[in-house]
């Protein structure tokens, strides 16, 4: 059994991409599914803590290592390349993608969440953008609600297109309360949809747990058509821990 993926991106840093990769995981782990979170490299430590693994790790139940979650870690707040000069250190481009290898037949969703946007740098010469073409996973894409959101989305689907990269969707979130006077919440989604050719699966409220609810049609998103559904499953009894 080979896991299935999806690769969460977003149209820039601070827009969501944690919180709704682990709204996502809990819901699929609901559904009875193993899921497993990986984010290739984290920087921007507050003493010692990288809060968006540790979110990660109880999204997905707290029974697989921080390090198989994020092997890559850094301190300073910068993209990944710079953190890690700071360190002394380089990132390093092949476990960027062996990290991946160690989930495979562990778990049934590999929801593999990337740092800022597809343009942001992972190394001197790669950015996300090539990480997610070399995985070959649909992209779900997190993008703001608010105003200059459509300009910010239209763009990363273009990169995403002129990649190969398949779309399988994009959220809407308000990673923080919408402005009582910010109008474009009230149209930005059928702008979006109507220049990008994207299905826009869910607009998600700020403060809002639970399930993710579509815009408009069913009650609920059927993700693993989006993502591909695994042959046959992991037993929920396994030891995922090693």
């Amino acid at each position: 059994m080979s896991a299935v993926g999806l690769f969460i991106t977003g149209t820039d840093t601070g827009v969501g991409k944690t919180y709704l990769t682990c709204l996502l995981a809990q819901q699929l782990r609901d559904e009875g599914l193993v899921v497993g979170a990986y984010k290739p490299a984290v920087s921007g430590s507050d003493e010692g803590h990288w809060h968006d693994v540790e979110n990660l790790a109880r999204a997905t139940g707290n029974v697989f290592p921080s390090e198989r979650i994020c092997p890559q870690r850094f301190v300073a707040p910068l993209a990944p390349p710079e953190a890690a000069r700071a360190e002394g250190l380089e990132v390093d481009s092949r476990l960027l993608r062996t990290g991946v290898d160690w989930w495979r037949d562990r778990v049934d969703v590999l929801l593999v969440e990337g740092v800022g946007g597809l343009l942001c740098p992972l190394t001197d010469s790669e950015t996300v953008a090539d990480l997610a073409s070399d995985l070959d996973w649909p992209l779900l894409i997190v993008a703001r609600t608010g105003l200059g959101t459509i300009n910010h989305t239209l763009l990363t689907i273009e990169v995403a297109r002129r990649r190969d990269l398949k779309i399988a969707g994009l959220v809407l979130n308000e990673p923080e309360p919408p402005a009582l006077d910010d109008e474009s919440c009230l149209t930005n989604a059928d702008g979006i949809s109507r220049h990008g050719r994207v299905p826009i699966l869910a607009h998600v409220n700020h403060g809002h747990s639970g399930r993710l609810r579509p815009i408009a049609g069913s009650s609920t998103i059927d993700w693993l058509s989006l993502i591909g559904r695994p042959v046959n499953t992991v037993p929920l009894t396994d030891d995922t821990s090693r």
